[in-house]
C-alpha cells in the first residue's frame, strides 16, 4: 500500500486530488484538514487526519511513512518557513508536489512565493512544482465572484484588457495525482493553464451564454480591487494577482496538462455548465 497526504484536503485543488487519488489501487489517502469532521461525503474513501499549519504537533502523525505529500501552501508572511519545516518532517524519500502559482518573472527571488518555492526544492526529498493559473472555481465561489454573477449579472476583474488562461482545479489535481504517482516528474516545474485565454468580456460572454442570462463585464481599477482589503501581507498578494493579469501573466497558454494527464484541459464553457451553472441554481 502507498500512502499519500493530502493537505488542504478541503480546498479548491486538495479536494478533487483526494477524489482522484481515493480511486487508485492500493493507494490509502490521508486528507488533511485542521477538522477533519468537516470533510464533505465524497472523501469518504479517504482517511481523515488533522494538519494545521498552526498546530505542527499535528505535522508528525500526518506524514508518518508516507510516501508523498501535497502540500496546499498556506498564503501568509510565514508561509516558506512552516513549509520548510514541514517537508523536513517528511520521509527522505517521499515526494513533495507544492501548489504554487504562476510567476513568469513577477517575483524577485526574497518575495515569500519564491522563497516557498525553495523550500522545496532544497529539502532533499524529491521534488515537484505546480504553477497554475487562475482557478475557474472561484467562478463559482460566493467569496469571489457568484454573488456578483447571479445577483447583479456582472463580472468585476481588473484586466486592463489582457486575456486570462482560466484553468479547472480538476485539471491541476489530475497533474498533481501524476506527480505523486508517477516516476518523471522529480524536479519539475509544470505551469499550468487552461486551453483558451479569454479577455473579460469573452468571459461575461461565455459564462452569461450558459448561464441563460446577460453578464456584465466590469473592468476595475486597482483601487476599486482592494478597497476593503485591510490585511497588509493580503492586499499585496492581490495586488500582484491582479498585476499579473493586466501585464499578460495569466494569459500564457501551455500544454501540460494534456502532456501529463493524456487529455486536454476543460474549458471554461465547460466547467461553467458542470459547476458554475449548478452554483447559481442553488443560491
Amino acid at each position: 500500500m502507498t500512502d499519500v497526504l493530502v493537505t488542504g484536503a478541503r480546498a479548491k485543488t486538495g479536494a478533487p486530488l483526494t477524489d482522484l487519488l481515493a480511486q487508485e489501487p492500493g493507494i490509502v489517502v490521508r486528507a488533511g484538514t485542521r477538522d477533519p469532521c468537516l470533510l464533505r461525503a465524497s472523501t469518504a474513501a479517504a482517511r481523515p487526519v488533522r494538519f494545521d499549519w498552526d498546530d505542527p504537533t499535528t505535522w508528525p502523525g500526518a506524514v508518518d511513512g508516507v510516501h508523498g505529500v501535497f502540500v496546499v501552501r498556506p498564503d501568509r508572511a510565514d508561509a516558506p518557513e512552516l513549509v520548510a519545516d514541514l517537508v523536513a518532517t517528511t520521509p527522505d524519500s517521499a515526494r513533495v508536489v507544492l501548489l504554487s502559482e504562476l510567476d513568469r518573472g513577477y517575483f524577485g527571488p526574497d518575495d515569500w512565493a519564491p522563497r516557498v518555492e525553495r523550500a522545496v526544492r532544497e529539502g532533499g526529498r524529491p521534488w515537484t512544482i505546480l504553477r497554475p493559473g487562475w482557478f475557474m472555481q472561484v467562478l463559482a465561489d460566493p467569496r469571489f465572484f457568484l454573488d456578483d454573477l447571479v445577483q447583479e449579472g456582472r463580472l468585476p476583474l481588473v484586466t486592463a484588457g489582457a486575456a486570462v488562461s482560466w484553468i479547472d482545479s480538476r485539471d491541476i489535481a489530475a497533474v498533481a495525482a501524476r506527480a505523486l504517482l508517477e516516476d518523471g516528474h522529480a524536479g519539475r516545474v509544470h505551469e499550468l493553464t487552461g486551453p483558451e485565454a479569454l479577455t473579460l468580456v469573452e468571459t461575461a460572454e461565455v459564462l452569461g451564454s450558459v448561464l441563460g442570462r446577460t453578464v456584465r463585464p466590469v473592468e476595475l481599477t486597482m483601487d476599486e480591487a482592494l478597497a476593503g482589503v485591510d490585511d497588509d501581507f493580503q492586499r499585496r498578494n492581490d495586488e500582484g494577482a491582479y498585476d499579473r493579469i493586466r501585464t499578460g501573466m495569466f494569459g500564457t497558454l501551455t500544454d501540460t496538462v494534456e502532456q501529463v494527464t493524456g487529455r486536454p484541459p476543460r474549458t471554461l464553457r465547460e466547467f461553467a455548465a458542470e459547476v458554475l451553472a449548478p452554483a447559481a441554481a442553488a443560491t
